[in-house]
């Protein structure tokens, strides 16, 4: 394995000194007025251009470095399809933003409670909470072990290993500034890990085909099966319909394949506008904006940098499957496949840092690891800051009404901290479970369904009452749990199975994407049942809350907040993502 040289270690420190410089700065510009709204929004100050990139930053954590790289190395560019997502921030910036900036709420269950009622508040915030602990931490984790293990993987410390050192330093030195400096710290450093990231991986796509000898080469080795974005879209063996395939006596739009054409094109967008739209660990930075129209413009903004992810990490994982394979490089090729020359899908997830390690030069090499580290500590950066704002604003703040702005701020402050120790008690756990990493990027498609319902259904039905929205809460986070304790014994337990044909059997064995979308369609229909045969809302305590409750003066104002050069700017990354879709065809 390549060493890191001193000049490496050199850009490394240097990147660190500039985090935690603006970590101190957000300190003193905090410490000046200690109140909750400069706390966790940052006073409500910031730009569009540093709302935009907190966004993408936050965005791009352990399920890039480790995922998506992964993905491009055993499947190319079928998992493309999550990075056009981009749209669903058009949908944030153009249908979600003037509802949120309108209500001037904190935390995406506050804006719930003006909605619906605050019971529906206090249900949303638990699950987060428990969702952010699960998953964020918990996948930022494993992300910050396995980098650290391949790039330094005789690093040992009091008898810990380059997994555990790595784990340990990612989370205590991002809770320290997230402590110091709370949003403003996350915010303006995830906008300097947004140039360090971007920049720093592009270079490795750039000396990766140098290496492999040029993009022609690169589609030659690969073949047109990993250049097809439509594959997943597609039924294998049916191109000129889109009904289902019965293949070896079962439905191949029911239970696990790889990337089943119905999910991707049903599920996978409202996983999508659930995280973008209304999930606290990325709408957070946009609350912190002055006005409507810096946070459109920051969410337009953050919709053009999430295209990047596929030419600086899906890209680079195809480079590492293409070296591999065509052997110009030993240690790729012995980690990435097996004697038999088969993909070892579990090692794909080291594709990228193997790359860095490999591939590029010295100095080069340090510019791209403080990218590494940029996007592991953003990721983490916002877990910590988002799960505080819940605990303190929906939680401490509503049971101590009378607590001073100085009490919140220190509580915030408190509850990053238990965070962090929640982060350093998961390393067992992570290190430990074989295939937690895949689980849990599964529990989300549990958990995205109902909230997305009642957001979208709260804002584009005036009808729908308190009374329906828990009641698709509960029924969908049930469903939820349900799937989740049957998948469990066979994800944790060697050996385990259910009789096949069995409820349970069938229940573990339909996609998660599938089950994602029947969670969808329950909570619709519970959430429109129950609100049109209980009390309809009173409309005037949701003025301006939903489509139907708009006064003129409303509308007005969101359209004095845009002009031609936002609508040019979505039309622009639109025609890109169209672009993708038209250029990688097979």
């Amino acid at each position: 394995m390549t060493a890191l040289h001193a000049v490496d270690w050199l850009i490394i420190l240097g990147y660190f000194a500039i985090v935690f410089g603006i970590g101190w700065w957000a300190y003193l510009k905090e410490k000046q007025s200690q109140t909750s709204s400069e706390y966790f929004l940052a006073g409500r100050n910031l730009g569009w251009w540093i709302i935009g990139a907190a966004v993408f930053s936050s965005n791009i954590g352990s399920e890039h470095l480790v995922g998506l790289a992964g993905s491009g190395t055993t499947d190319g560019v079928a998992m493309a399809h999550y990075e056009l997502h981009a749209w669903c921030l058009l949908i944030l910036a153009w249908v979600m933003v003037p509802f949120y900036m309108r209500s001037q709420v904190f935390t995406m269950p506050e804006f719930l409670e003006r909605r619906f009622s605050s019971i529906n508040r206090t249900v949303l915030s638990v699950i987060s909470l428990v969702a952010y602990v699960l998953t964020k931490l918990a996948v930022g984790i494993f992300a910050g072990g396995v980098v650290f293990a391949v790039l330094l993987p005789d690093i040992s410390f009091m008898g810990m290993n380059s997994f555990w050192v790595g784990s340990i330093l990612v989370i205590v030195l991002t809770g320290i500034y997230t402590i110091m400096g709370g949003m403003r710290a996350v915010a303006y450093t995830s906008a300097i890990q947004t140039v360090v990231l971007v920049f720093g991986s592009a270079l490795v796509t750039i000396f990766g085909l140098k290496a492999l000898g040029g993009w022609h080469v690169l589609r030659e080795v690969c073949g047109s099966e990993m250049f097809n974005l439509w594959r997943p879209m597609v039924p294998e063996g049916l191109k000129s319909t889109w009904a289902p395939v019965k293949e070896a006596g079962r439905m191949a739009w029911y239970f696990n394949d790889n990337y089943p054409w119905v999910g991707m094109l049903f599920c996978a967008p409202i996983i999508g506008l659930w995280y973008w739209c209304t999930d606290q660990y990325i709408v957070q930075r946009v609350l912190g904006a002055q006005n409507e129209q810096v946070a459109r413009r920051g969410s337009i903004c953050a919709s053009a940098l999430k295209l990047l992810p596929v030419f600086i990490f899906i890209i680079p994982g195809m480079i590492a499957f293409a070296i591999a394979k065509s052997g110009q490089n030993a240690v790729l090729q012995q980690t990435i496949f097996d004697a038999g020359g088969q993909i070892i899908r579990d090692n794909a997830q080291q594709a990228f840092p193997l790359l860095v390690a490999q591939v590029l030069p010295i100095g080069i090499r340090g510019i791209v690891v403080a990218g590494l580290l940029a996007a592991l500590m953003s990721s983490l950066a916002g877990a910590f800051n988002a799960s505080s704002a819940l605990f303190t604003i929906d939680f401490y703040a509503r049971m101590r009404p009378n607590a001073s702005q100085k009490q919140v701020v220190w509580v915030g402050r408190m509850a990053t901290l238990v965070m962090v120790l929640i982060g350093l008690l998961w390393i067992p756990v992570i290190q430990g479970g074989k295939g937690l990493y895949d689980y849990l990027q599964g529990v989300q498609a549990y958990l995205a369904p109902p909230i997305f319902v009642v957001f979208f259904l709260g804002v584009f039905n005036k009808r729908v009452n308190a009374k329906g929205c828990l009641w698709a809460l509960i029924v969908g986070f049930a469903l939820g749990l349900f799937r989740l304790a049957v998948d469990t014994p066979v994800k944790m337990l060697s050996n385990f199975s259910y009789a096949e044909g069995s409820l349970f059997w069938i229940v573990n064995n339909t996609y998660f994407q599938y089950y994602s979308l029947f969670i969808t369609i329950m909570c619709v229909v519970v959430m429109l049942i129950v609100s049109y045969n209980t009390n309809v809302p009173d409309y005037s305590k949701i003025s301006g809350l939903t489509y139907g409750t708009l006064t003129d003066e409303d509308r007005k104002q969101s359209r004095s907040t845009w002009n031609k050069w936002d609508v040019v700017g979505t039309v622009a990354i639109l025609g890109a993502i169209l672009f993708a879709y038209l250029f990688f065809r097979g």
